[in-house]
């Protein structure tokens, strides 16, 4: 299923996890390369919606929608925006998200995604909206900080943010190049195969996209979307987007710690949930798919399925 430039991270077992069937209505929420959406139309004659804010993404899907007979619809938009995008074809039997950044984005220079090219510091996954150049020359010290802190987890955040205020008074930092550079001699280099410059260019990242901000609304509104049976499955990649979709599943599963005994019988939830976990742990990828693909090497598939009865298994 290998396409040049595009790689499906964990697509046998998203396919498992979804078990598409005939006649079904399956919704891909991160389309980058249409990998998932082919594999759905190719395993059953079923019909699938699929979204990308990319316009790029959506251009590069056309031959694959006139391909399909009228099985695949593309939609341009957030997937966080999919109740309004497409909730009028719902419900789905199911719903699917790669939160990973598409190889297409990350292999084009001028897209700025990666620090392995030097490119315009953009990083927008559409085409609107603040870039990674506007957030490094603009923002005060303490906040530049902040976001590397806590969306990168970088424990060096004021080193970093502190070399960028300095490295701006000569001029606006405008390349991927050379914000890598700045980072790497403000942090030490910790392991082999490691660049320093990792988590502060995840951190701008998921800045600049709201991807954390996407993915809580998401969480809120595709399970909303799922026909009794349904699954959504969802593939993050760091441990921020794991622990958020790891909270909010295990919330709607019922799988979260009672109430008190103390707590009064009107503040505890007595209803049963209407879903439940097909697996309580995360899938990580197989010893394969890491050699054909490095870079599915810290991708985590979790999934939650609506029960056919409610409150009750199939």
């Amino acid at each position: 299923m290998r396409q040049e430039g595009h790689f499906p991270v964990m697509l046998p077992e998203v396919l498992e996890s979804l078990n598409p069937q005939d006649g079904g209505v399956y919704l891909d929420g991160t389309f980058g390369g249409g990998g998932y959406s082919r594999a759905l139309l190719r395993a059953a004659n079923c019909t699938v919606h699929a979204i990308d804010r990319d316009p790029d993404a959506i251009k590069r899907g056309q031959p694959l929608v006139a391909a399909s007979e009228g099985r695949l619809h593309l939609h341009q938009g957030t997937f966080s925006a999919m109740r309004e995008l497409v909730g009028h074809v719902g419900p789905f039997n199911g719903i699917v998200l790669d939160l990973g950044v598409s190889s297409f984005q990350l292999d084009q220079e001028d897209r700025g995604f990666s620090f392995r090219h030097d490119g315009p510091l953009d990083m927008r996954m559409s085409i609107d909206g603040q870039s990674a150049a506007d957030i490094v020359n603009g923002e005060k010290e303490g906040v530049l900080a902040d976001i590397l802190y806590h969306y990168g987890e970088e424990r060096r955040s004021r080193r970093v943010a502190r070399a960028i205020v300095d490295a701006r008074q000569s001029g606006p930092i405008q390349t991927t190049g050379q914000l890598a550079e700045i980072i790497r001699k403000a942090v030490p280099k910790e392991r082999p195969n490691f660049d320093p410059a990792t988590r502060s260019f995840q951190a701008l990242r998921i800045a600049v996209n709201d991807e954390l901000g996407e993915l809580e609304r998401t969480l809120i509104a595709a399970p909303e979307l799922l026909a009794p049976g349904g699954v959504f499955c969802i593939v993050t990649f760091h441990s921020l987007e794991d622990r958020m979709t790891k909270r909010a599943l295990a919330r709607l599963a019922g799988r979260t710690a009672g109430p008190s005994r103390h707590t009064p019988l009107s503040m505890q939830q007595t209803e049963a949930p209407s879903f439940e976990l097909p697996h309580t742990r995360p899938r990580a990828p197989t010893d394969h798919e890491l050699n054909l693909n490095p870079r599915s090497r810290s991708a985590r598939l979790r999934a939650l399925r609506r029960l056919p009865v409610h409150g009750a298994s199939a």
